[in-house]
């Protein structure tokens, strides 16, 4: 056990201290994750290659401006947190939201139980409270709202937070269960209730709530964990006539509401109603996406057509993760190689499982992130920030992979290769960054970039095939020949 603390230290200081060191020789920084070793590791030093190609920053040239970057605070992870010793529970939240670590900017929460709780539960256990005069946050208060708090206390920059609630109380539904069903039209006022009841509770715990998703995976996850199910017309009546005058009348209007909150491919018809006309586009502030239609195919026809039909709108992933896997432990390799499988894998029909083949967690990631940012996508939320060495605790047994992986019984902590992936656009990418043009050269690299407030430049270059390659990245009149590992991701910080 002491052997395992000693690493987690050393591998924590090695970290900080990268992100901490001197200018290199070009007058930027070059930052480095990698199949080799490279944990956000700073390159000064870099071997030329014959062929090289060409990535060209024309800051000139803008799209989106960006919401943030995080993940979610769940109840599973607050737990695990606090069955740590302090010193430990420290080390994540500053790894996660200090200005040293990743800088999460966005995250998210639920609203009730969701499958990453301990067991089902609700703020308003008592049916048919239509006042909601029972209303009460106090399932939160022992870890979820703690690890918050904790969190805002680690992070120089504040971070904006937004919850999902995944189902209704199920004295509200029509099928009277926490799994399935539908919202009762007689409980459309109470439920709109409910959102403002939530952000004032919330607000007098000292957490300020910024947005809501109205509802997580509306179309439902089968019979499993908690959900409820909307129609894109039944979402889109709630939040006009419902959630949004609710928040307006209560002095909450700023609130935004995301609407939506599932994957990609169904975009269209999402977008197409929640934007259906003046009225209903008042209220929507945005709309919330998730991955899980596949493994590599990030949607960009989708991602563009939800931009263009609303542009002055959020377009947020809010949810994604390596789900349907027992977590593999200190084994950074693994998180290279592409033998991950997701639910489809097993369970997707058959005209759909050509989606879902066998992939490397890292590449995932990085592929999806630079894919949305180059697809009109403002902010990009990991779902569960800690899980324990079975991918849970999970009341369904809905086993998933974070990036940080522990082990409460012995007080170890493990930062998986997606954890450094996370901090490449996290911790360089601050809200409020343009995301600008960047002109790539070679289709066997994924690049994206970003102009931030501060006027530096963070480019994000992802390298999924197995040589290295030379690139000229050129800024201007300036230009500087750069080399990437293979199978990693890089991140040149430009002052």
């Amino acid at each position: 056990m002491k052997h395992s603390k000693y690493i987690i230290l050393i591998l924590t200081a090695l970290f900080f201290m990268g992100c901490k060191s001197e200018e290199n020789k070009f007058g930027f920084k070059v930052f480095e994750t990698s199949e080799s070793g490279h944990k956000l590791t700073e390159l000064k030093t870099f071997k030329e290659l014959d062929k090289k190609s060409s990535i060209v920053l024309n800051p000139e040239k803008t799209f989106q401006t960006i919401t943030g970057f995080g993940g979610a605070f769940t109840e599973a992870s607050a737990y695990l947190l606090n069955q740590l010793s302090k010193s430990n529970r420290d080390t994540i939240l500053k790894a996660y939201f200090s200005k040293e670590g990743a800088g999460y900017s966005l995250v998210r929460t639920h609203m009730n139980s969701c499958d990453f709780s301990l067991s089902n539960y609700s703020y308003a256990p008592v049916e048919d409270d239509k006042e909601l005069e029972h209303f009460s946050i106090n399932e939160d208060k022992d870890d979820l709202i703690p690890m918050i708090k904790d969190a805002m206390a680690a992070s120089e920059a504040g971070f904006k937070i937004f919850a999902s609630p995944w189902t209704a109380p199920p004295w509200m539904k029509d099928n009277n269960h926490w799994v399935g069903g539908k919202l009762l039209p007689e409980y459309n006022d109470t439920w709109a209730l409910f959102f403002s009841k939530y952000v004032d509770a919330y607000k007098a715990e000292g957490i300020d709530i910024w947005g809501f998703t109205v509802e997580n995976e509306p179309h439902g996850n089968g019979n499993n964990w908690e959900s409820m199910h909307f129609t894109p017309k039944e979402m889109t009546d709630f939040v006009e006539f419902h959630l949004g005058p609710k928040l307006e009348a209560d002095g909450k209007g700023d609130i935004v509401i995301l609407g939506y909150d599932q994957n990609r491919r169904f975009l269209k018809e999402w977008v197409d109603e929640m934007y259906r006309n003046d009225s209903s586009s008042r209220y929507f502030d945005g709309t919330a996406i998730h991955w899980y239609d596949s493994t590599y195919d990030f949607y960009p026809k989708e991602l563009q057509y939800a931009h263009n039909k609303a542009p002055n709108k959020y377009l947020i992933e809010t949810e994604g993760c390596i789900d349907a896997q027992v977590p593999v432990w200190q084994d950074d390799a693994w998180y290279w190689k592409k033998e991950a499988t997701d639910w489809g894998y097993d369970w997707a029909p058959d005209e759909d499982k050509h989606l879902h083949p066998k992939y490397a967690p890292v590449n995932r990631y990085a592929r999806d992130i630079i894919g949305c940012l180059n697809n009109w996508v403002d902010g990009w939320v990991d779902w569960n920030m800690v899980l324990d060495r079975q991918g849970g605790p999970n009341w369904f047994k809905n086993w998933c992979i974070a990036p940080v992986i522990v082990d409460p019984d012995a007080d170890q902590v493990y930062f998986t290769p997606l954890f450094y992936t996370m901090a490449h656009f996290s911790k360089f990418i601050r809200p409020e960054a343009k995301v600008i043009e960047a002109i790539n050269s070679d289709p066997e690299l994924m690049v994206t970039a970003a102009h931030n407030p501060d006027g530096s430049i963070a480019v994000v270059i992802f390298n999924e095939g197995k040589t290295r390659k030379s690139f000229e990245l050129k800024l201007h009149e300036n230009s500087r020949d750069i080399t990437i590992s293979k199978q990693a991701i890089q991140t040149i910080q430009i002052p």
